[in-house]
């Protein structure tokens, strides 16, 4: 190391004759350095220095070989010279010495250089010393410094991780904010495994680096001799601070992670409200040991992560609860009504950050009517929580009694007002009523505070329909305005009726105008099929992330041509009745045949039986399994299975056994048509085959 201070260095014109005292108490020693003989004179105290005799020194600079090793030597030269070439009065540095006993001690010297009248260096005068403290306290004040910047770093990582997960609404966003490559791995952590405490289990949700997992430890028992099971049993980190002692304090389960090449490992557990709710394990592939200070700073990070995970397990909680209430406050089913194609969507918002902000009371309906008649549904109660959940269900059975009674659309909407009004409740509603005449297609229309509904013409044209309206419901009886106007519409065949509520147009810092307009441009461009379009109106508000729940109704007369139905079977099958999945697939067999696609029997009874399996064995309830067919353009014929589960069923290869992930791929390589619509708080999984027409 170069010292950067030694231009500093001033010598009067004549070298001192006795130097030494003063340069002794100084702990230095002084050489002479006749440049023109190559003699190097050198007093006591820099032989002592050099660890040398003045015996063992003959005054030759390449004697001194013996102390220097070579590396130092030939930049010590490269140094010398360098500074007698650009003409530099002095030069100083650091370098080692190899002492008498072997070892090697810090050295410092200074040179200054003299030159005659010419320029030429013809003598150097200098002095050394031992700089074995002077470089060790420098060393120790970096390293502490390194350790501190090290900590620093490790406290920001901690912090930023905190704020973070100060956001994570879910076990999901937990894990992700501490999967982050830049957040637990800057503490130096190669690796991440966590388990949470379920039913006196540890179950695994993160499980380390790619080929880490070890062979029966997904679930393990708290008792087990493995260090989560230990951390979460005493309620205290375990730090492991090399392999052998990971090997010596677990036997089990260091032979299957050797592999990995861990060095050391801290396992904490992860306390809220003084019980155990899981555990973290940090593998390390560097480090040895852990300081007071990482210890700390460890335990303090799995505290913060511990609440974190407190928080999003009793949201998921709620979270559930909520939408179990939700599922069970809209339709289970929408029925089939002669006339129509009916297409309905929910989707929750998933945003805001707040609990309670994945519920809301949107709502939808159909209600068949005696004389060929429907009455379409949309409506919105004030708020996103449990209570508006609540008091839409209670709402939506009140409409669909009245409308059932026979009522006209106006008494209906003025009766539901009422009742809300005398609901113990502060909540108000919008609403929409629709009721229709499929045979002559007049519709008659209340809107109570909601948006107006659409229309798409057979030509494609959409246009906003403008409805006279009164108070939303609850508001219209505080204040006597229990009259509401209906409005007149014709719904031509092939014509669609679109209600939705508010979530589906309304853009944060957009008009409601334009967002009905974009709306009837997107219908206007999007699929004939009432569930195609449907679908593709969710996937558009999924995109744009809205802050408000949304329900859906699409009815699209039939026309002339459009697809009737021309015979219909229908069989539950409960699970774990094998009698009456066997009954079920005598039904399709019987009914392929009679309805004249005999040919095509083997290939719709496959598909069937594939659609038919799949609901009873991946949902909990049972399956309903319609047979029908469709006259119109062509002959088709389509199986329905519907199931109250609203996870949507999704094309996956086949396991390694081959038993299993080839359902879909057969039903969509059998069939000319096949997709999944939404029926309430389930689903329908339906597949269409073109039949010959019968003679």
């Amino acid at each position: 190391m170069v010292d950067r201070g030694a231009s500093a260095l001033s010598l009067p014109d004549e070298w001192p004759a006795r130097p030494e005292p003063i340069l002794a108490l100084n702990r230095m020693g002084s050489f002479d350095w006749d440049l023109d003989t190559g003699l190097f004179h050198m007093d006591a105290q820099a032989h002592e220095v050099f660890d040398l005799r003045p015996d063992e020194f003959d005054g030759r600079p390449e004697s001194l070989s013996v102390r220097v090793p070579r590396a130092e030597e030939r930049r010590l030269d490269a140094l010398v010279a360098r500074a007698m070439k650009d003409g530099s009065e002095n030069y100083g540095t650091y370098f080692r010495l190899r002492c008498r006993d072997g070892t090697l001690r810090w050295t410092h010297t200074q040179g200054y250089i003299r030159r005659d009248e010419t320029g030429r260096p013809h003598r150097i005068v200098g002095i050394v010393r031992d700089a074995t403290e002077e470089v060790g306290d420098l060393e120790a004040r970096r390293a502490r410094a390194a350790q501190g910047e090290a900590r620093r770093r490790q406290t920001d990582v901690v912090q930023l991780a905190t704020a973070a997960l100060a956001h994570a609404r879910t076990v999901n966003d937990v894990m992700d904010v501490l999967r982050d490559t830049h957040g637990l791995t800057r503490l130096g952590a190669t690796s991440l495994v966590m388990g949470l405490v379920e039913g006196g289990r540890i179950r695994l949700v993160a499980d380390g680096p790619d080929n880490s997992f070890v062979p029966g430890t997904r679930i393990t028992r708290i008792d087990e001799p493995y260090p989560m099971s230990e951390a979460v049993r005493t309620l205290s980190p375990r730090f492991i601070e090399s392999p052998e002692e990971f090997a010596e304090r677990y036997p089990v389960l260091w032979p299957n992670i050797t592999h990995l090449r861990i060095t050391a490992a801290a396992y904490l557990p992860l306390i809220a409200q003084a019980r155990p709710i899981g555990a973290m394990g940090l593998l390390y592939s560097d480090r040895y040991g852990f300081s007071p200070e990482d210890r700390n700073l460890l335990v303090a990070l799995g505290s913060s992560i511990a609440q974190s995970l407190q928080r999003a397990m009793l949201y998921e909680q709620e979270m559930d609860l909520a939408q179990g209430l939700q599922q069970a406050m809209l339709p289970r089913t929408i029925p089939s009504v002669p006339g129509c194609d009916v297409a309905v969507r929910y989707r929750a918002a998933t945003l805001g950050g707040s609990l309670g902000r994945d519920i809301g009371g949107d709502w939808y309906d159909l209600i068949p009517l005696p004389g060929g008649r429907v009455g379409a549904v949309i409506g919105d109660v004030q708020g996103h929580d449990t209570h508006a959940a609540a008091v839409m269900g209670q709402l939506r059975i009140v409409l669909r009694a009245y409308a059932a009674e026979g009522h006209t659309p106006a008494t209906v909407m003025a009766r539901a007002s009422v009742f809300l009004h005398e609901l113990d409740t502060d909540r108000f509603a919008t609403c929409l009523y629709a009721e229709a005449d499929l045979a002559t297609g007049v519709v008659q229309v209340v809107r109570a505070g909601h948006i107006d509904p659409l229309v798409r013409q057979p030509d494609g044209t959409c246009r906003r329909v403008p409805v006279e309206g009164g108070m939303p419901l609850g508001l219209s009886a505080e204040f006597g305005q229990l009259a509401y106007p209906v409005g007149t519409l014709e719904l031509d065949p092939g014509s669609t009726l679109l209600l939705c509520t508010d979530g589906l147009v309304e853009t944060p810092g957009a008009d409601l105008d334009d967002g009905v307009q974009a709306l009837a441009a997107l219908v206007a461009a999007g699929p004939e099929d009432v569930r195609d379009l449907a679908g593709r109106l969710i996937e558009v508000f999924e995109d744009r992330g809205g802050e408000d729940d949304v329900a859906l109704l699409l009815l699209r007369r039939r026309g002339l041509d459009a697809p009737r139905s021309g015979g219909r079977l229908q069989q539950h099958v409960a699970p774990g009745d094998p009698e009456a999945l066997a009954g079920a697939r005598h039904m399709i067999r019987a009914a392929v045949r009679a309805w004249g696609a005999e040919d095509q029997a083997d290939e719709i009874e496959l598909a069937a039986d594939e659609l038919l399996t799949n609901a009873l064995m991946h949902t909990e309830g049972a399956a309903v399994v319609t047979l029908r067919v469709l006259t119109g353009a062509e002959r088709r014929l389509r199986v329905e299975v519907e199931d109250t589960s609203s996870a949507l069923p999704r094309r996956r290869e086949a396991g390694e056994s081959g038993v299993s992930g080839r359902g879909l791929f057969l039903v969509e390589t059998l069939a000319d048509r096949w997709g999944v619509e939404a029926r309430g708080g389930g689903k329908c999984v339906w597949c269409e085959f073109v039949v010959p027409r019968r003679e």
